[in-house]
């Protein structure tokens, strides 16, 4: 919006001229999320108790120390990583990008699945929301019409390839297939991120570095010379998701102001799904679908835990972990919340540089 009212008149006021610059608009999206999530943030949080009563409910299956610790915290954070997000994106993003927009879709369409489920357990009092077999329904639906809108958008030889890392402009040839395989990344990577967050500040962290690690990667991949010498797809356009991505960044710094140990808000499914969503989705459109499962390689750990730990007790009656997801196995081996929570930063931080590694070594 502000790129539309006032890079027109940088003829008269030749600062506005800075506007046309990306980089320059991704830092305003930046300070601009952090800013209005510490302003929203506390009527928020005393709106979200007001409206919650017993906050949370908290699964008796769960850790013994979370009923005492984290009891009565209200849920639903994803409001204000939302609203942080979505604002900023509409102030500092040129609007005519539609690739923007089709972000914003996946992003809104899951993060409203998300407030659904997290009504439903408030309001129930109990950790079952929405039914699982209609959530994952309605956002295939969401994904699906998603990935045929980046498509359309695509340059021909980009709407329907896989690129694979590593290797010089490879795409697979995908034809028919990419719409919902595109379809099935971003649920998977929404979800992904829904399973990791169980800790205080364990999945905000790792979602503010695989965004940070996205606008590096949306902006090289938009930019013709940046792409050419690192050999990576030229996207057109794909540089303008670099603002979102700083917005999403912003909007996570804020948020883990408040979700810091010991965390004044959780953000439940509305957060967790529509960052992943979101994630999924800008990787889909900068043809690095792949690096994403390096990047957010944490998050696919979690969900290898759940998968292992369901298929073994089906197949054998034998749990492979004390507990799944991943985090919760260490809580019972005796790991202290924020030795788990830091290492997996930690674990985040190096996976995210294998990701940025892949756009020099091919």
């Amino acid at each position: 919006m502000l790129y539309h009212l006032l890079f027109p008149l940088a003829e008269q006021f030749p600062i506005f001229n800075v506007l046309r610059y990306i980089t320059f608009r991704t830092g305003g999206a930046v300070m601009t999320a952090l800013v209005l999530s510490f302003i929203l943030g506390p009527p928020v949080i005393r709106w979200l108790r007001s409206k919650q009563g017993k906050g949370q409910p908290i699964r008796p299956d769960g850790p013994a120390s979370h009923i005492l610790s984290k009891a009565g915290t209200p849920t639903m954070g994803g409001v204000l990583i939302l609203l942080a997000l979505g604002i900023a994106t509409l102030l500092w993003a040129d609007l005519r990008n539609a690739y923007v927009w089709a972000v914003l879709l996946v992003t809104l369409g899951f993060g409203a699945i998300g407030f659904a489920d997290d009504f439903m357990k408030v309001t129930r009092s109990s950790h079952r929301g929405v039914l699982a077999k209609l959530k994952f329904t309605i956002e295939l639906l969401i994904a699906l019409a998603a990935a045929a809108w980046i498509v359309y958008i695509a340059p021909e030889g980009l709407d329907h390839g896989l690129a694979v890392p590593f290797f010089k402009n490879v795409l697979v040839p995908l034809g028919i297939f990419f719409v919902p395989i595109a379809a099935l990344i971003i649920v998977g990577a929404s979800n992904a991120v829904n399973l990791t967050d169980g800790l205080d500040g364990l999945a905000i962290v790792p979602v503010m570095i695989a965004a940070a690690s996205f606008a590096m990667i949306a902006y090289l991949a938009g930019n013709a010379v940046f792409a050419n010498y690192l050999q990576i797809n030229l996207v057109p356009g794909a540089g303008e998701l670099a603002v979102f991505c700083g917005a999403l960044v912003g909007a996570g710094l804020g948020f883990l102001w408040f979700n810091a140990p010991p965390a004044m808000l959780f953000m439940g499914d509305t957060g967790s799904l529509s960052m992943g969503g979101a994630l999924g989705a800008i990787s889909v459109i900068t043809k690095h679908e792949l690096v994403l499962a390096i990047i957010g390689g944490l998050f696919v750990l979690e969900t290898v835990s759940v998968i292992v730990q369901v298929v073994s007790f089906k197949l054998t009656g034998n749990r492979v972990f004390r507990m799944a997801p991943l985090h919760h196995h260490y809580e019972h081996k005796g790991w202290s919340e924020p030795t788990i929570v830091i290492r997996f930063w930690i674990i985040a931080v190096i996976l995210a540089l294998v990701g940025l590694s892949t756009l020099k070594l091919r």
